[in-house]
C-alpha cells in the first residue's frame, strides 16, 4: 500500500458532530442538522477551425447552501424569513460554517451575502421526527477560506 497515512491515523477523520454554524459575529445562530456547500462551474465551449478537439474556457461559478435547522433548538433563520416576506424583502446572511479538528485547529468557511433560494419549509411535520425547517440558499459573494485543518 502506497498511501499508509490514512488507513493508520483514524484520529484524523471528522465527522457531523465537529461542525457548527456561526453568523457574521461568531456567534453560533442554529442547531444544524445537515449543513452542504457547493459550487458548480459552467465553461464555455469552442471548437477551433480545423481542430477536432473542442475546448473550453471559464465561464462562471454559482455556490449554493442547503442545510437544516433543528426548529426547537433555533429560529432565527426562519424569523429572518418570516419578517422579509412580511415587509416584501428576503433576508440576507453573512454564514459561516466551520469543522473542528482533534488538535484545537479548525476549518472556517465564510458565506456573504447568502438569499433564500427555492424552498424553504414553513411547517413540516412528521410523527415521532423531530422537527425541521429545511433552507435551500444562494450565495453572492465569493466563499471565503478563513482557516484550515492542519494535516
Amino acid at each position: 500500500m502506497r498511501n499508509t497515512s490514512s488507513a493508520s491515523d483514524s484520529r484524523r477523520t471528522r465527522s457531523g458532530k465537529d461542525a457548527s454554524v456561526y453568523n457574521e459575529n461568531g456567534v453560533m445562530v442554529a442547531y444544524i442538522e445537515t449543513f452542504k456547500s457547493t459550487v458548480n462551474f459552467a465553461n464555455s465551449k469552442y471548437k477551433v477551425l480545423g481542430d477536432m478537439q473542442e475546448h473550453a474556457t471559464p465561464g462562471s461559478y454559482t455556490v449554493t447552501l442547503s442545510f437544516s435547522a433543528i426548529t426547537i433548538m433555533s429560529e432565527e433563520f426562519f424569523t429572518d424569513v418570516m419578517a422579509a416576506m412580511e415587509i416584501g424583502e428576503s433576508p440576507r446572511w453573512n454564514i459561516q460554517g466551520a469543522l473542528g479538528g482533534r488538535d484545537g485547529d479548525e476549518e472556517r468557511v465564510m458565506y456573504r451575502d447568502v438569499l433564500p433560494d427555492g424552498d424553504i419549509d414553513i411547517q413540516n411535520y412528521t410523527v415521532g421526527d423531530t422537527i425541521k425547517r429545511q433552507f435551500n440558499c444562494f450565495v453572492n459573494k465569493p466563499p471565503k477560506l478563513a482557516s484550515l485543518l492542519a494535516a
